[in-house]
């Protein structure tokens, strides 16, 4: 069974952007006009995946979530009341170590 929007090929024609058109065997400038543009289609998918699968693009990806998330009021809430336990805790134990030494 074929892939829905596939590209199929029959005897004598070929499917051209999802028609079915006769192939021109006489006329090797249609056959590399469209190798050319199979080849800049090729080109153009093969640097999409490349940016999505680099490094560098996700850690920027990774930065631009984090600025977003980091602006809303309820994550920069709750990021301060984290920030003031931590604190708290910390001159609780600080306080609890100077009394046992005396």
């Amino acid at each position: 069974m074929a892939e829905p929007g596939g590209a199929v090929e029959v005897h004598g024609a070929a499917a051209v952007e999802g028609a079915v058109a006769k192939r021109d065997r006489g006329d090797p400038d249609v056959l590399v006009a469209q190798i050319e543009r199979t080849r800049e289609d090729l080109a153009r998918t093969i640097d999409s995946l490349a940016e999505r699968m680099s490094p560098a693009s996700n850690v920027r990806l990774l930065r631009a979530k984090l600025a977003e998330q980091a602006a809303k009021p309820e994550i920069q809430l709750g990021a301060a009341a984290v920030g003031a336990a931590v604190v708290g805790l910390a001159i609780i134990k600080f306080w609890a170590r100077r009394r046992r030494g005396r």
